[in-house]
C-alpha cells in the first residue's frame, strides 16, 4: 500500500479535531475546581497522559475512517470513485488489515489514561479497574464506529437521526469526558455537561456532510436525514444544533452544585464564548436555510466549513476559559 493510499484512507484532515477535543477536555479538568492534584502542577505525567489520549483519539478516528470506507464501498463508487477502494488502488483485504491495526494501537494504549495520583507508567498500568474509565470510553467509541458502519451490527448510518446519535455521543459527549478523564475523574458532572454541549452540537451539525452524498447514499439504501426528508426539511431539522447547545454554557455557569458552579471555568470568558458561538451559529443557520438545495450541489458547502471552525473555536475557547 502506497503512502498516498494510506493517507486517503486515514483522511488526515479529520484527525486533528478529536486530538484537540482530548487536549481541550484535559485542560478544562486541570483548571477546574475538580483537579485532584492539590498542588495543581502541570507535570510530565499530566502532559504525557493528555498527549497519549490525543494520539489515541486521532488513531481511533483514522480506524473509523478506514472502516467506513470499507462499508461504503458501493456508495463511494458513485459519490467518491477516486477513493482508494472504489478506484481499485487498495483491496478490501488490505483495508481490513489497516483498520484492525489502527483499532489496536488506538484502544489498547488508552488503558494507560489514568489521572492523578497514578503518575508513573507502572502505577497507571496496575491501577484498579475502576480507575480506567477513559479506557472504557475509548472502547465504547470503537464499538460505536462499528455499529455506525457495519450492517451486521445495525449500520445506524442507514437510519436517519440514529446515525447522528451514533456520531454525537462518542465524538461529542464521550470525547470531552475522555479528555477530562486524562486529568480528573470521569464521574464529575461538569465533564458530562461539557460533553453534552458538544454532543448536542454534533447531533445536528454532523449532517452537513451528508447533503453532498445524497445520490450514492440513496442508491445504497442509506437514509440519512437529507435522503429521508429532503434538503429543505433536513436543513431546518439540523439548524437548532448550531445555536441551542451554546445556551447551555451560561446555564452551567449559573447552576450551582454543592455551592460550586456546574461550569467552574472563568464565567466572563465562558459567557463571552457563548455569545460568540451563538451569533456564529445564527449566521450559519442563515447560510443553511436560504438555499438548502445548494447543500447537495457542492461537496464542501460553506456551512460545513463553519461547522468545523465553530467546533475548533469551542474547543480552544473552553480550554482558555478554564486556564485564564
Amino acid at each position: 500500500m502506497r503512502w498516498r493510499d494510506l493517507r486517503d484512507l486515514a483522511r488526515p484532515f479529520t484527525l486533528f479535531p478529536p486530538a484537540l477535543g482530548i487536549v481541550s477536555g484535559g485542560l478544562c479538568a486541570f483548571g477546574s475546581a475538580h483537579n485532584p492534584d492539590p498542588a495543581r502542577v502541570f507535570s510530565w505525567s499530566v502532559a504525557f497522559t493528555m498527549l497519549l489520549g490525543a494520539a489515541c483519539a486521532s488513531l481511533l478516528n483514522a480506524a473509523s475512517n478506514v472502516l467506513n470506507q470499507i462499508a461504503d464501498l458501493e456508495a463511494d463508487r458513485i459519490n467518491k470513485p477516486q477513493r482508494p477502494l472504489p478506484s481499485g488502488r487498495v483491496s478490501e483485504a488490505q483495508a481490513w488489515r489497516l483498520a484492525w491495526l489502527l483499532y489496536a494501537v488506538s484502544v489498547l494504549p488508552s488503558w494507560l489514561l489514568v489521572p492523578y495520583p497514578y503518575t508513573s507508567l507502572e502505577a497507571k498500568l496496575l491501577a484498579p479497574f475502576k480507575e480506567h474509565g477513559v479506557f472504557l470510553l475509548y472502547l465504547g467509541a470503537a464499538v460505536a464506529t462499528w455499529v455506525y458502519s457495519l450492517p451486521a451490527l445495525g449500520r445506524t448510518k442507514r437510519f436517519g437521526i440514529w446515525a447522528n446519535v451514533t456520531i454525537a455521543v462518542p465524538r461529542g459527549v464521550w470525547l470531552k469526558v475522555a479528555g477530562w478523564g486524562t486529568v480528573a475523574a470521569v464521574s464529575e458532572p461538569e465533564a458530562w455537561w461539557i460533553g453534552l454541549i458538544f454532543g448536542a452540537f454534533l447531533l445536528g451539525a454532523s449532517s452537513t456532510k451528508d447533503f453532498s452524498d445524497m445520490a450514492g447514499d440513496r442508491a445504497s439504501g442509506v437514509f440519512t436525514l437529507p435522503v429521508k426528508y429532503g434538503e429543505r426539511k433536513a436543513a431546518w431539522m439540523i439548524a437548532p444544533s448550531f445555536v441551542a447547545p451554546w445556551l447551555l454554557i451560561p446555564w452551567g455557569v449559573r447552576w450551582q452544585v454543592n455551592g460550586t458552579p456546574l461550569l467552574s471555568g472563568n464565567p466572563l470568558l465562558l459567557d463571552g464564548l457563548a455569545v460568540i458561538l451563538t451569533a456564529w451559529g445564527l449566521f450559519t443557520c442563515r447560510l443553511l436555510l436560504r438555499d438548502p438545495e445548494a447543500l447537495s450541489r457542492t461537496e464542501n458547502h460553506p456551512s460545513w466549513t463553519h461547522m468545523y471552525l465553530m467546533m475548533m473555536t469551542a474547543q480552544v475557547g473552553f480550554a482558555l476559559a478554564y486556564l485564564l
